[in-house]
């Protein structure tokens, strides 16, 4: 399938080294509003064309897929630019900046008959089943609070910074603890607190959240842009307790007993970064006529925009109104 870029950073590049190593791709294009720059990244990563806009990537009519690798902030127009091309999209999270903006672009897709999806890599990994399966297989017993955490040294990333990107912890990494729990933990949350150190800027900088569930489990998870953590996802269990090693690219499960012993460790299946799974599921979904992906419906992705509204609607933390509206 031919496969274009829309962007030309690093999540880009990313994407693009493992689009190389997959024979079911076709490296066809990259748009950046530079026309250097994307020439310079079709050079480095074998694509066949360098787009200096993204209309002029969107108007040709050999692209079937896009992949959106721009700002937060920018998201809600880049997918209807995409949409309204007649391509079918796959976009970076977060999807989008809020819930609206997230209905109305699924919307818009269902009403064009094109799949759109939100590439939020760990909902697609082969880590997720095993995951699931120790919980159901209760390896380490009853299972009744859960924790997890992603935190990275961002404040050199204008991303991450600048409220009018759509800046801040929770949507570009506070995401992954969220869906973790989530994905484990299920949906039925009958309480949500939360706090948040807002930046100079406005945005949060460092999150904490409590998610109590309706059977009485609970989920401890936190985020930040300051310094590095564990990155690690913990099930706290009735015979020991179950490590995750870093949530949003999981390498190794590790089930521990009560006396702290490692009983068992289960490698992840090799993979070539771990973006290549998402593709796979997009691709196969399309040529399948399908108009979302089974991994990360529409209906879970507007549930974590919803979240991530009211989190932000509780800390006092609003984006600049020209990407908030519809």
């Amino acid at each position: 399938m031919k496969i274009g870029i829309l962007g030309a950073g690093r999540i880009a590049a990313t994407l693009a080294e493992t689009m190389n190593k997959m024979p079911e791709v076709e490296c066809y294009g990259v748009a950046s509003r530079n026309l250097e720059k994307a020439e310079v990244f079709a050079k480095d990563h074998g694509f066949q064309y360098a787009f200096g806009s993204y209309e002029d990537m969107l108007a040709d009519q050999n692209v079937e897929l896009i992949y959106i690798a721009t700002p937060h902030s920018h998201h809600y127009q880049h997918i209807k630019m995409c949409l309204d091309a007649g391509k079918h999209v796959l976009c970076e999270k977060s999807f989008t900046v809020n819930e609206r903006q997230a209905a109305e672009v699924f919307r818009m897709a269902k009403e064009k008959n094109l799949l759109l999806t939100e590439a939020i890599w760990t909902r697609y990994m082969p880590s997720r089943k095993i995951i699931d399966d120790f919980l159901a297989e209760k390896v380490v017993g009853d299972v009744k609070k859960m924790t997890a955490n992603l935190n990275y040294p961002l404040l050199d990333k204008e991303r991450v910074v600048k409220p009018e990107l759509a800046g801040g912890a929770l949507l570009d990494v506070g995401i992954y603890p969220l869906n973790f729990a989530y994905m484990h933990f299920g949906d039925a949350v009958k309480e949500m607190h939360s706090a948040a150190q807002m930046t100079d800027a406005g945005v949060d900088g460092e999150n904490g959240m409590l998610l109590l569930y309706e059977d009485g489990r609970m989920a401890v998870l936190n985020s930040g842009i300051h310094g590095k953590s564990d990155s690690q996802g913990v099930f706290y269990g009735s015979k020991g307790c179950m490590i995750v090693e870093n949530i949003n690219n999981p390498e190794a499960i590790k089930i521990y007993d009560t006396e702290k012993n490692l009983v068992r460790e289960v490698k992840v299946p090799e993979q070539i970064s771990g973006y290549e799974y998402e593709i796979i599921e997009t691709i196969s979904c399309i040529k399948e006529g399908k108009l979302e992906c089974p991994s990360m419906p529409h209906a879970e992705t507007l549930k974590m925009m919803h979240v991530m509204d009211e989190l932000r609607t509780s800390w006092g933390m609003k984006y600049p109104k020209e990407i908030e509206r519809l």
